[in-house]
């Protein structure tokens, strides 16, 4: 009897293994069903999608839902250890149901009679406390607070765009009181009227930092520094029409806001999960749509509609080096994720 009871009790827990790790395409879970709860510290590359996390059993990628509780934890630092409870979805991925963190908690009090909004990019040396937010007019130092209110985005990533309505706090410093997603709040860089903006041609003088425009009133100069929009114009081959939103700095040069190229509508395409690393040079017939990158293997077309990380480059250039993630889709082509410059 006793043998008897024993083998049961092995059964029912390779039964509860089994089901565990089996994958999320053929067992439907909860968004709020915990599985596991992992601990490790950020990686660079995490978006607003994606977080990716490095852990005693290796790196892990959590995909980040508008459900995901980050009341615990409202920026996502590189370098910043969390604790994520996670859930098995069914697209196979794992999904963070809550993220914490051991943080201080402010006793300033602030002035809510007298508030401002700014808008500005998240910069790099912003901590769980402050953020370093880079502006026209210069840097700021923002604390965060948990009071903050982020309905407008569920949490913080380094080098994206947000406006923060902040207030003084008896401590000298502005306090953020709400946070959004600026791309979200404006719809696009073209209806925020803050800026002047033109319409021309890259010139075959285009660097990296500066951008050469052929324009009917002639040739302009942009200044393309951090600060700068280009996730709906980072093509800048010779001859791409292109919009340029921008403003006239203190050092006299006008800088880009943000660009806006020619780009074909979305396409609802299903990524494979495997992915492909190669590294090349950018082709001059690179658009907004499709990047040409000339390999030691040939010639390679890679569709440029689920690009999620541009990484140490703002935009691409003829002749740039570039290393490459994408994968599969279910259109057959081949669709980059994420982009790092040499």
């Amino acid at each position: 009897m006793k043998k008897c009871g024993i083998a049961k009790l092995c059964l029912t827990l390779c039964l509860i293994l089994v089901l565990t790790i089996v994958p999320g395409n053929r067992l439907e879970v909860q968004a709020d069903e915990i599985i596991a709860t992992v601990y490790g510290t950020i990686l660079s590359g995490t978006t607003s999608e994606l977080l990716r996390l490095s852990t005693k059993q290796g790196n892990m990628e959590i995909k980040l839902d508008s459900g995901t509780d980050t009341s615990a934890c409202k920026i996502l630092l590189p370098g910043k250890e969390v604790s994520v409870s996670v859930s098995r979805g069914s697209d196979a991925y794992l999904h963070a149901v809550k993220i914490t963190t051991d943080r201080p908690t402010s006793t300033a009090t602030l002035d809510s009679s007298t508030t401002v909004t700014v808008s500005g990019t998240i910069g790099d040396k912003t901590t769980e406390e402050l953020i370093y937010l880079k502006t026209n007019q210069g840097e700021m130092q923002i604390k965060l607070d948990p009071t903050t209110n982020l309905s407008g985005t569920p949490f913080l990533v380094l080098g994206k765009t947000y406006e923060i309505t902040c207030a003084r706090g008896s401590d000298a410093y502005m306090h953020a009181v709400t946070i959004s997603d600026k791309a979200a709040a404006t719809g696009q860089l073209g209806n925020n009227s803050a800026y002047m903006s033109v319409t021309g041609t890259v010139a075959d003088s285009t660097k990296e930092t500066l951008l050469y425009l052929s324009t009917n009133e002639g040739e302009m100069q942009f200044v393309i520094d951090y600060s700068a929009d280009t996730s709906s114009g980072m093509v800048l081959t010779p001859g791409r029409k292109i919009t340029v939103y921008f403003y006239r700095g203190t050092d006299a040069y006008l800088h880009a806001a943000g660009l806006v190229g020619e780009k074909d509508s979305p396409s609802s395409v299903t990524l494979d999960s495997a992915v492909i690393t190669v590294t090349g040079t950018v082709d001059g017939r690179s658009d907004q749509n499709m990047l040409y990158l000339n390999t030691p293997q040939g010639v390679m077309e890679l569709k440029l509609d689920t690009v999620k990380n541009l990484n140490n480059c703002k935009v691409l250039i003829r002749g740039k080096n570039i290393t490459v993630n994408c994968s599969r889709g279910s259109d057959a082509y081949l669709h980059v994720t994420d982009i790092t410059g040499a």
